[in-house]
């Protein structure tokens, strides 16, 4: 953990509440509306068996923005049942940051953070996060502030960019190893993959790092479901969308076997992280998957690609029921990457989307 003495506390935004970025990394700030009315029509029930998670009088909040690409959040309970924290990652900026539920404060956590992505606790409630490019490496942060190196190679060679994490009852770390750290400039530096395939690997509570995923390009969030008997996975280029696979976990708890299809982002949207509450349901970060329509337009004389798609009408979260049917669209004005539960009672769900973090209570809780 950063020594607080050295955090640059980020400026409050005059006349919001907010925090914004301040200095070289500063960022846009994204400006938002709540909606006044209740309830929120910015969760669109999908599926009436949504409707008892929805808390009428429950609304939509941007608690935190000025990121240039949020990702990988994570709660921490206070003590005593206390508010707590969140911990998000700013990819490009190279830091992590902290938002506060008790004071409101958005400040940073860590910088430089080698470019991390995701985030999760284990079960000793310690911070393990993804170091996505130049480290290329799993990292837990310990009660004292020290780093400890979990993994950050297999079988001799260099991981790839590891993306996504969660933790496991039985002490294991998961956690996916797609290229996107290494792609390019913008979330780390380009450099050359030393994996042959891309793959979910399982870290266990010896230190044994065992590839249990390898034939999905590029994996991206992943989840158990509440029982730990299913993992999930994104399959960030698939085939012909993205999609969430779904395994079955081994009664050893680490095989896995049954690989199917559980979710296709038929709609142009762009699966990411998700995680999953105590009635096995997914909460998907979503939004547009970037892809140009076959033919181009007409745009004040020129001929333009555009999206295919209204990005517009995809960002946000979607949720599924634990057999892949669709219940609920909660809608954002900015694409949301991923999300994770927190607040004091578990029922807050905090979306990390572009440049800010939202938050919304639900009558659901986090599985984990």
């Amino acid at each position: 953990m950063s020594n607080p003495t050295r955090r640059r506390v980020l400026t409050m935004a005059a006349g919001s509440g907010l925090a914004a970025c301040a200095g070289a990394a500063f960022a846009q700030k994204f400006e938002f509306k709540p909606n006044q009315r209740y309830p929120d029509p910015a969760v669109q029930i999908l599926d009436p068996s949504f409707a008892k998670y929805r808390i009428y009088s429950s609304t939509l909040e941007q608690v935190a923005s000025g990121m240039r690409w949020a990702e990988g959040p994570v709660y921490f309970a206070g003590a005593g049942g206390e508010p707590g924290h969140v911990l998000v990652s700013d990819i490009p900026n190279n830091r992590i940051m902290k938002f506060d539920e008790k004071t409101g404060e958005f400040t940073v956590f860590r910088q430089p953070a080698n470019y991390a992505n995701g985030n999760t606790r284990d079960r000793q409630g310690r911070l393990v996060t993804c170091e996505h490019s130049v480290t290329r490496r799993i990292t837990r942060t310990e009660r004292d502030g020290k780093i400890t190196v979990l993994a950050d190679a297999f079988e001799g060679k260099r991981l790839n960019a590891p993306n996504d994490v969660v933790a496991k009852s039985d002490d294991s770390i998961w956690f996916t190893d797609p290229l996107f750290g290494i792609n390019g400039e913008w979330e780390g530096s380009r450099a050359k993959s030393e994996q042959a395939t891309t793959n979910v690997y399982r870290l266990a509570p010896d230190g044994k790092l065992s590839a249990v995923v390898t034939d999905i390009l590029n994996p991206n969030g992943l989840a158990f479901s509440p029982d730990e008997k299913k993992l999930y996975v994104v399959e960030w280029r698939g085939t012909p969308n993205r999609s969430v696979w779904t395994f079955d976990v081994g009664a050893d708890g680490a095989s896995l076997s049954n690989k199917t299809k559980l979710i296709d982002a038929a709609d142009f949207g762009a699966l990411d992280g998700f995680r999953v509450d105590r009635d096995g349901n997914l909460w998907c970060g979503w939004g547009s998957n970037g892809a140009l329509a076959a033919e181009a337009v007409d745009a004040g004389g020129r001929k333009v690609y555009p999206l295919r798609g209204r990005p517009e009408d995809l960002d946000g979260v979607m949720v599924f029921n634990p057999q892949g049917k669709v219940l609920a669209h909660i809608r954002l004005p900015e694409r949301c990457a991923n999300v994770c539960w927190g607040g004091p009672k578990g029922n807050r769900l905090y979306m990390a989307a572009c440049h800010s973090l939202y938050a919304m209570y639900f009558e659901a809780h986090g599985a984990t």
